[in-house]
């Protein structure tokens, strides 16, 4: 996949922040995605691979250390539930976000021929996954 680039601006997710997920709608062994953006008219992120229950910092809640399977600087990350999509099973609250998803962002980035990473996401200091939304509480 080329480079992804940043908008000049980058639409709110509006969403993710109200999604309503919990711990334990996600096992060990579940192979989840992570959504970032757009590329060639289709939704993109990272696939990961759900491991432990681990608490999640920035937000105060329960969430779950996740494994990238292509390793890399930062092999093992923390995520809350609202950011993880089921790659591993077609379950129905998954699907209506990831729909939810299609239809806010694909008709915004068209251009088939670009990958769009919307920057709702950061990778703090302690290996946790942070959307903008949930920033603060000492990030």
């Amino acid at each position: 996949m080329p480079e992804a680039v940043r908008p000049p601006y980058a639409p709110e997710d509006v969403l993710t922040p109200k999604r309503d997920m919990t711990h334990g709608h996600f096992r060990p062994g579940d192979q989840v995605v992570v959504l970032k953006g757009v590329a060639g008219g289709e939704l993109w992120g990272d696939a990961l691979t759900v491991v432990t229950p681990s608490w999640h910092t920035p937000t105060e809640e329960d969430g779950w250390r996740l494994r990238d399977p292509n390793g890399g600087q930062q092999t093992f990350v923390t995520a809350h539930p609202r950011y993880l999509v089921h790659l591993s099973r077609r379950c129905p609250d998954c699907l209506i976000y990831l729909r939810a998803l299609e239809g806010y962002l694909i008709p915004k980035f068209a251009d088939a021929g670009t990958v769009i990473d919307c920057g709702w996401y950061d990778t703090v200091a302690h290996d946790q996954i942070v959307h903008i939304a949930d920033r603060g509480n000492g990030q």
